[in-house]
């Protein structure tokens, strides 16, 4: 038995705006000049709109396949990708820090930034007795000598 994927539990409605948003995505790849690529997005809206009140969900699932076929066979060869999305000439370039980096700041450090660390010492605080009253004290281990 498989599981069924996210593309199954959208609706008819959702499927038809991702198909429209990646189709616009995919015009953006093509043309460059915004004047022509504005003329392409208004007629491919017009193609939308011209199938927008099919009421026969047969009929609007075939549209729908034809559409998604269309843009496979239309698709660009080297797709626009926003920087930082998977792809992106910046996807994960900058590497953040964990937080646990600084509790080995400096005291010194530390002092320039005063109200933060208390804050941040406070927090810790927090979190320790909300996961004591969640999942109990971690047991004690027994000195080994």
């Amino acid at each position: 038995m498989s599981v069924p994927t996210k593309l199954y539990l959208l609706s008819h409605t959702k499927k038809v705006c991702s198909l429209y948003k990646r189709a616009l995505r995919n015009l953006e790849s093509w043309y460059d000049r915004r004047e022509v690529y504005r003329y392409e997005a208004v007629l491919l809206r017009q193609r939308f709109e011209e199938k927008r009140n099919v009421k026969d969900l047969i009929e609007a699932k075939q549209l729908l396949e034809k559409g998604e076929s269309e843009l496979f066979n239309l698709q660009h060869y080297q797709p626009k990708k926003f920087p930082k999305s998977p792809g992106g000439t910046a996807y994960l370039r900058e590497v953040v820090p964990p937080d646990w980096v600084l509790d080995y700041w400096h005291p010194l450090e530390k002092a320039q930034y005063p109200e933060y660390f208390a804050r941040r010492e406070l927090r810790k605080k927090q979190f320790i007795e909300m996961w004591e009253k969640k999942y109990g004290k971690p047991p004690k281990e027994e000195a080994h000598h």
